[in-house]
């Protein structure tokens, strides 16, 4: 009986203190500052309270935010790697009992640092978990999980087609960005299977869209693509603007592979990143209070894509969307920010 009652206090020695862990201190490690990590970080927040990890109560959160909106050169970009590479040195150094990266560039240069140095990661923000060395869309890697955008161009182009079914020849203006040149790279891979053939114009973060527009009408595009890019967040959507002024004065349709803060667009098509912010923040629950490992968790995408049409815009420029489209899609108030 002894030994008996001596093993069942052993075993409670060494689960208890696991199971009773009342705080928790998570670090963020953000690349760029715009709106939309801003919403999936809510996002993140959020869901951790509805598992019982509060800000304020049981758990300390830093967020730290590396701004690289600039157009970055060669040296630009190396301090920009120097600096992610200094910040994740210090978020090790404050041992917290996870990390949450947002944007493809936190987790892509920070996470094997991380790991090694045993604590897990979760990323969100991030189109394409290859890019960050997941084996595939949905199968994540030896120490970190997360949640992804990842818009696969086949649905895009095909609820593209439901909508202006005359389309055959898309635009896209875009920059460096990792998740931009991911996109169209597949993109133009794949839109042959459905008629589409995908017109594409790099730019300088600095840089107006106008000239490179302007470029791909002469081409023949007859719509245009905003893929999830960095470039159309910066100074307040001003790149935006300038593409929407040049294409719309020719009566051209954008669609918006993403749902960002800015309007215009007949078409939105994609994940919401507080949604894909949420995904991130249930992987962080199952890890901190169930001792999940990171890897055990797939990779989360949003299923069901948001699809949003734009009345008032595809009125002003005289296009009449097809009742397929509006039988499927939500719609949003051409005001809206």
């Amino acid at each position: 009986m002894k030994k008996l009652i001596f093993t069942v206090l052993g075993i409670l020695l060494f689960t208890i203190p696991a199971l009773a862990k009342d705080s928790y201190r998570v670090e963020v490690l953000q690349v760029s500052k715009i709106n939309p990590f801003d919403w999936a970080y809510e996002g993140f927040v959020e869901e951790l309270a509805k598992g019982g990890i509060v800000k304020g109560q049981n758990l300390v959160i830093n967020r730290r935010i590396i701004d690289a909106d600039a157009d970055a050169g060669l040296w630009k970009k190396v301090g920009i790697l120097m600096k992610i590479k200094s910040v994740t040195s210090e978020i090790i150094a404050s041992k917290p009992d996870l990390v949450l990266t947002i944007s493809t560039p936190a987790t892509k240069y920070s996470k094997d640092k991380f790991i090694s140095a045993g604590i897990p990661v979760v990323f969100t923000g991030v189109a394409v978990p290859q890019a960050v060395g997941c084996a595939s869309v949905s199968k994540s890697g030896p120490g970190f999980t997360g949640a992804s955008l990842y818009l696969d161009p086949i649905s895009a182009f095909k609820i593209t087609k439901l909508a202006l079914p005359g389309v055959t020849k898309i635009g896209i203006v875009h920059s460096d960005d990792d998740n931009a040149v991911a996109f169209v790279q597949e993109a133009k891979a794949k839109a042959a299977t459905l008629g589409i053939t995908v017109l594409t114009k790099q730019v300088g973060k600095s840089d107006s869209p106008k000239a490179a527009a302007n470029e791909l009408i002469a081409q023949g595009a007859q719509a245009f693509g905003i893929p999830i890019d960095a470039y159309y967040a910066l100074r307040n959507y001003e790149p935006t603007s300038d593409m929407l002024e040049v294409i719309g004065a020719k009566k051209i349709p954008a669609v918006c592979y993403c749902h960002v803060g800015f309007s215009g667009a007949i078409l939105y098509v994609g994940s919401e990143f507080k949604k894909i912010g949420a995904y991130s923040g249930q992987q962080a629950v199952r890890i901190l209070k169930e001792g999940a490992k990171p890897e055990s968790l797939p990779v989360r995408i949003q299923e069901d894509l948001t699809i949003l049409v734009d009345l008032k815009t595809s009125k002003k420029l005289g296009i009449e969307l097809p009742l397929g489209i509006l039988q499927i899609a939500k719609t949003v108030d051409s005001e809206r920010k």
